[in-house]
């Protein structure tokens, strides 16, 4: 069964910085492209970050780009999102999900199978 698990989100401090973590069972994550989408109260589901399958290219939103990183481990069959210096509008419900486009798209529509999501609060 394909399930992807996000954890990582967390109360955080405008400045702070925090790992999200996407974690696979049921496939291995290096086969697909694994994007990082974000939904905020009230507004939709935008994508943040995503890397495409073995060692393909990454792309990120202009929102977040030079302050996130997306990565992975082999060993741990996990995608990383490692975020830095969090503003109070980074707050929202993060998902990563999974698809076969390569390069991989910030286009949440074009995934098939999410998460459940991990909140991040950035606030003072």
């Amino acid at each position: 069964q394909v399930q992807l698990v996000e954890s990582g989100g967390d109360l955080v401090h405008p400045g702070e910085s925090l790992r999200l973590s996407c974690t696979a069972s049921g496939f291995t994550m290096d086969y697909y492209t694994i994007g990082w989408f974000r939904q905020a109260p009230g507004k939709e589901r935008e994508g943040v970050s995503c890397i495409s399958n073995g060692d393909g290219p990454t792309n990120y939103a202009d929102a977040v780009k030079g302050r996130f990183t997306i990565s992975r481990d082999r060993a741990q069959n996990t995608v990383y999102l490692d975020m830095y210096s969090l503003r109070p509008d980074d707050t929202a419900v993060y998902y990563c999900a999974r698809d076969r486009l390569v390069p991989c798209t910030l286009q949440a529509r074009l995934y098939d199978d999410w998460g459940q999501g991990t909140q991040v609060t950035v606030s003072s």
